[in-house]
């Protein structure tokens, strides 16, 4: 199967996780129709303005990983916070938390997966 880029289903949503402002989900694949597999809840890019942010939030039976795309944020790993910049990656394990802010003067865009464990 293939989807192009201007394929994806784009949704804005509102203070994530208690952030700030609006995350822009670009859908690369979606979960409740049939997609992805049962183990995975999100494959995502999300976009980020400046000071934008998804707020702290603990997973649990689930693994989140960030890949940065472009711009700059400012990371929270488990309350050891750092700057995140293209190329970067994370990883957020079961029952650990993070938050991420768009901390530089152009959008920060990641690519974000979900997958249950």
């Amino acid at each position: 199967m293939i989807r192009r880029a201007d394929e994806r289903i784009t949704e804005i949503r509102n203070q994530v996780r208690g952030g700030n402002g609006d995350a822009v989900f670009a859908h690369i694949w979606q979960s409740g129709k049939a997609e992805l597999n049962e183990n995975m809840r999100l494959y995502s890019v999300i976009t980020l303005k400046k000071g934008d942010s998804i707020g702290f939030h603990v997973h649990e039976n689930e693994d989140e990983l960030y890949f940065i795309l472009s711009g700059k944020g400012l990371y929270d790993d488990n309350g050891a916070k750092c700057e995140l910049f293209p190329g970067d990656s994370t990883i957020t394990r079961s029952g650990e938390g993070h938050s991420i802010e768009a901390a530089g003067p152009e959008d920060l865009v990641l690519l974000a997966v979900i997958v249950k464990i």
